[in-house]
């Protein structure tokens, strides 16, 4: 399938250049990804966009191996392929998340015996948000034996950030970045 809304391209005027490399980690000197030269389409939303993945992606309060796990598996159970490979051949390994979790995250269960206490909480919380958007009293005490307050709010914001994000990558039918995972099964 054709990709809906082209990105912007090279050469970039100055100030799309600028806002591009925001969006990018310090130091990454591959171009920008397609998502983000999609969203310089509207300069306005992408920089009221960019406040809050940056803010959850680099200043939040989460472990990052918690962050990515969320992350994983909001944008798997999303079907966002696009989203799902560039974290997981971004992040996972720092995150640590071997191979047989990073498969996991798309085609596992909660329950499954690779994963912590910690993890199972993280993805049953996760897993009811896709389903239901409500978090059951169950779900949530496992998500409280391990997060605090401020851990779980952030928590809440980024599986609905991350969905947020699975919704215009999907809707666009942005074209997966060469270096990305694939996501399993698709």
């Amino acid at each position: 399938m054709k990709q809906r809304i082209d990105g912007v391209t090279p050469p970039y005027e100055p100030e799309t250049d600028r806002a591009l490399h925001r969006w990018m980690p310090p130091g990454v000197t591959r171009e920008p990804l397609m998502l983000f030269k999609v969203l310089e389409r509207h300069p306005e939303l992408a920089s009221r966009m960019r406040a809050l993945g940056a803010g959850l992606l680099v200043h939040g309060r989460l472990a990052d191996a918690d962050r990515e796990l969320v992350i994983a598996r909001v944008t798997a159970r999303s079907g966002c392929a696009y989203e799902w490979g560039v974290h997981m051949a971004a992040y996972a390994e720092t995150a640590g998340l071997g191979e047989e979790q990073v498969t996991l995250t798309a085609t596992g269960e909660a329950d499954d015996p690779a994963w912590s206490a910690r993890q199972t909480a993280l993805l049953r919380a996760v897993d009811e948000l896709h389903a239901t958007s409500q978090v059951s009293d169950a779900a949530w005490s496992g998500l409280r034996e391990h997060l605090d307050e401020r851990e779980v709010l952030e928590l809440l914001v980024l599986a609905g950030w991350y969905r947020t994000i699975a919704y215009v990558a999907n809707g666009v039918r942005i074209e997966g970045e060469p270096w990305a995972r694939a996501l399993p099964g698709s």
